[in-house]
């Protein structure tokens, strides 16, 4: 059946010659294998450059509910981002994301609300200039609340010895702080 849907590259791995997998995070169905033909051929009608990690990406795609590998039938990119993958600073960033993403995301994990905080944080990151050394700090904490063991006050981060109780306020400045506050750790 043919689905429109919105994903998050996550990784690709070389198939053939000319095709590759990708593994996408989508906001309909999770973490989908896609399995494209003729992306790395000179006369590619999609290019390679869509398949970057954390590329946001809509859909057309052929979804059968019991395959383990589906097909696009179109894609594009309808925001792209321009400075993700030009500043080293940021793309050390993304290295870690891709990583932790990578590693906790589970195939049967569909969530639209996942999803769209996981495309905020990744739009965030691109549209900041300056003051992102400790997005991946926030990012994480605030990932923790999907992961289903999210933190809700600075002594749970104190009681655990995560933190000595003269750190309290710095917890807690992490606990409240968004993608673009600044932070003096």
């Amino acid at each position: 059946m043919i689905q429109k849907t919105q994903g998050v590259v996550l990784r690709f791995v070389r198939y053939g010659e000319t095709s590759i997998v990708a593994t996408i995070f989508t906001r309909s169905f999770g973490i989908q294998a896609y399995l494209v033909n003729g992306v790395r051929s000179e006369r590619a009608r999609t290019k390679i450059a869509l398949f970057q990690p954390l590329t946001l990406v809509d859909m057309v795609v052929y979804h059968k509910e019991n395959a383990s590998m589906m097909r696009i039938k179109e894609i594009r990119c309808p925001n792209p981002c321009h400075s993700l993958h030009t500043d080293i600073r940021k793309e050390s960033i993304c290295m870690f994301l891709l990583e932790v993403l990578n590693r906790t995301l589970k195939e049967e994990a569909h969530s639209e609300d996942l999803y769209t905080f996981v495309e905020h944080a990744i739009l965030t990151l691109d549209d900041q200039a300056s003051g992102f050394e400790n997005f991946h700090l926030i990012f994480m904490i605030k990932y923790s609340r999907y992961l289903g063991f999210g933190l809700q006050a600075a002594s749970d981060l104190v009681g655990m010895g995560v933190f000595r109780s003269d750190e309290e306020p710095l917890a807690k400045a992490l606990l409240l702080a968004e993608y673009d506050s600044p932070l003096s750790l």
